[in-house]
This record gives C-alpha cells, sequence and structure tokens, in this order.
C-alpha cells in the first residue's frame, strides 16, 4: 500500500489529470444522455384496426379479418395471429418472436396491409397499424379548453398539430376530441313535389355522384396516358350543382330543392376538461431524442402561437414527464 501511495505522491500531475479527464467524462455522459422516464423497449406485438362503420362482427370477421389474415401469415418471423371483431370494428394482433427486428417487422406488415386493402370493403377506411413499444407513449399532453365555438376550436388545434410537428425531435402530436366535417343537405319537401321529383331520386343522384371514376387510358399512337372523369365534390357550389332530375330539356339541381349547410359528425365521445369542452394533443418524442428538449420546444411553440388565441381559450399541460425526470436527476 505505501508503494501506491509513494507512486501516486510522485506521479501527481498524472493523477491530478486522469481526475480531471474522468470529471470532464462524466460531465459529457450527463449532459448527452438521454433522459427518459422508462426505458424506451419494442415488445414483440403489432396491432391492426380497421373501422368500417356499421359492419356487423359476422361481416367484419369475413370481409375485413379474412383477406387481412391471407396477407399477413407470409410475414416472416410471425409466431401468432389473434383477431376480434364488433360493430363497426375489427382487430388484428400480431406476435412475433422475441428477437423479432422491430423496424423490418413493421415495415412488413405495412406492405402486407396495403397489398390486402385491395380486398377490404370500399367504405373501410385506413387501416390503423401500431406497434407496442414504451418509447411511443406521449411525452406531454397539451389540452386546449374553453367556451369557443366546436369550429375554432378544431381550427386550433389542427394549426397547432402541424406546427408541433416540425419540432425536429417529436415524432407525432396526435389530436382527441375533435370531430370530422360534413355537409347536412336540407330537402324543400315542396320544392320537390313542385318538380316531381321523388325522394327515391334525390337520394340515388347524391350517392352516385361524388365519386372517381377511372376511364382506361387513351392512346394516340405517339404515347399513352390515363383517363379519369372528375367526379369529387370540392366546393359547395359543386354540391348545389349536382344534377337531380332531367325533364324536357331541364335539369333540376339539388339547389333548386334543397340547401346545404356545415356541419360536424355526431360525436360519440365527449372530451372535457375542467367542465369546459377540450381538444387534447398528444406529443410523442422520436427514439433516442432528449425528452427535456421535446418538451420544452413543446412549450415554446405553445406560448409563441397562444399570443393570437380568442379569448376564453385556455391552454393545460397534463401527462409532463419533465416533472418526474427532474425530480429523478436531482435525487441522482
Amino acid at each position: 500500500m505505501n508503494g501506491v501511495v509513494a507512486w501516486a505522491v510522485t506521479n501527481a500531475r498524472l493523477i491530478f489529470a486522469a481526475i480531471l479527464a474522468t470529471l470532464l467524462i462524466g460531465w459529457i455522459a450527463y449532459t448527452s444522455i438521454s433522459r427518459e422516464a422508462q426505458p424506451a423497449i419494442d415488445f414483440p406485438f403489432v396491432n391492426i384496426t380497421l373501422i368500417h362503420p356499421g359492419i356487423s362482427p359476422e361481416d367484419g370477421e369475413r370481409l375485413l379479418v379474412r383477406p387481412m389474415e391471407t396477407q399477413l401469415r407470409t410475414i416472416e418471423g410471425l409466431k401468432k395471429i389473434t383477431s376480434t371483431t364488433t360493430l363497426g370494428v375489427a382487430n388484428i394482433g400480431l406476435e412475433f418472436d422475441a428477437n423479432f427486428d422491430s423496424e423490418k417487422a413493421i415495415r412488413q406488415v405495412n406492405e402486407k396491409v396495403d397489398m390486402a386493402k385491395a380486398d377490404l370493403p370500399s367504405d373501410t377506411e385506413e387501416p390503423i397499424v401500431q406497434e407496442a413499444s414504451t418509447s411511443l407513449e406521449p411525452s406531454i399532453t397539451v389540452v386546449l379548453s374553453g367556451e369557443v365555438p366546436d369550429r375554432v376550436l378544431f381550427k386550433i388545434a389542427d394549426q397547432l398539430e402541424e406546427r408541433l410537428e416540425t419540432i425536429p425531435t417529436v415524432l407525432s402530436a396526435d389530436i382527441s376530441g375533435t370531430r370530422k366535417d360534413q355537409l347536412d343537405i336540407i330537402i324543400d319537401p315542396a320544392k320537390l313535389q313542385s318538380y316531381g321529383v321523388s325522394l327515391t331520386e334525390f337520394f340515388q343522384a347524391v350517392t352516385r355522384n361524388n365519386t372517381l371514376i377511372p376511364a382506361g387510358s387513351l392512346d394516340t399512337g405517339k404515347g399513352r396516358f390515363a383517363v379519369k372523369i372528375p367526379g369529387l365534390i370540392e366546393t359547395r357550389e359543386d354540391v348545389l350543382n349536382l344534377p337531380i332530375k332531367q325533364d324536357a330539356g331541364t335539369v333540376v339541381t339539388l339547389g333548386d330543392v334543397a340547401d346545404i349547410r356545415r356541419a360536424f359528425v355526431d360525436p360519440s365521445v365527449y372530451s372535457r376538461f375542467n367542465g369546459a369542452p377540450a381538444v387534447s394533443l398528444d406529443v410523442v418524442k422520436r427514439t433516442g431524442t432528449n425528452i427535456m428538449e421535446t418538451i420544452t420546444a413543446t412549450k415554446a411553440v405553445v406560448e409563441e402561437m397562444k399570443k393570437d388565441w380568442p379569448p376564453g381559450l385556455e391552454v393545460s399541460f397534463t401527462q409532463d414527464q419533465s416533472n418526474v425526470i427532474e425530480r429523478t436527476l436531482h435525487s441522482l
């Protein structure tokens, strides 16, 4: 022991340099290491959600689950497939081997889902593919609430979503509590009768429109190009100008017998915060990025944008993981 002490005294400069190097490396590690409330763990599970409003569980199994399972069975490393169907919704769970490559697996699942979409009913919504991972948990949730018109609240939430997703460390900002736009057609029965239009004719005229019809291709001898019939509704005027009936050279349009107004789809879930209508945005950071920087940047964007928001609109933050991490780091 005396020899070690004597050597340390003799080489004091070397020992001092080693201590400084250790402190420097420790400080670099402390400032650069990722900060997480929970470690990022990828579980060998992927869930696929198929939504088809109004479809029965029996038809959902036959028309949604089976075409999808036919494609998914060919995925490499797939261990088990489980599925459940309820009214309007089908869920397919995929379990992979424990040593699976998450990036490769999710890429193969997306490819097979895209292939199976051609066999699904046309009214089925876009399939939702979700990977089970702790890193996909929200880092912070932004809640917008207040007694403001729904259209104003939803518009601000959409603008905030677009702005938050421009932050380099943010993977997504998922909105909850909004509703889709729709156009309500208000029929005037007296006008229908005066023009001799039945409800059946009116309904068929509306449902047969707003459809993109492929018309094949045209070969000019110098080249070939695709032809389509433009029939999609894009403006309010497009709806009012829909032809309902033609009689003796006169065309009866939708605007002659009805009016339209903008509205929202009827809510199936109500979202409120402190008793006021609310919309929330779950901010998910990218894997491997600094959660503290993500939360700080999110709050900075909100503070910048709230200057232009109308009076009565309040903003709150929930599930803020930075508070837990700061206390943990302080204890450490």
